[in-house]
């Protein structure tokens, strides 16, 4: 798994979240996961992204319950470290 300790390299930390999240969803050089993609568009959405938000939306009408629901235990666990 893609592990992710530092972003905002380019300022807008939210900004990559948001291409985390379609590099999962789209198998954009890591294997297509799209819990890992639900949980990068995750927590850019709880930043306050609204594209992201919506990205979230969408990705999750393509997902099963117990699959969001391990989407967002990842993003807690992964704010509750960063």
């Amino acid at each position: 798994m893609f592990q992710v300790d530092m972003i905002g390299i380019s300022g807008e930390p939210e900004r990559n979240f948001i291409e985390l999240g379609m590099d999962y969803a789209c198998g954009r050089n890591v294997a297509a996961d799209l819990i890992e993609a639900h949980k990068w568009f995750n927590i850019a959405a709880l930043r306050g992204d609204v594209e992201a938000a919506r990205r979230r939306q969408e990705l999750a009408a393509e997902m099963n319950a117990r699959e969001i629901a391990a989407a967002q235990r990842r993003a807690r666990e992964w704010l509750s470290i960063h």
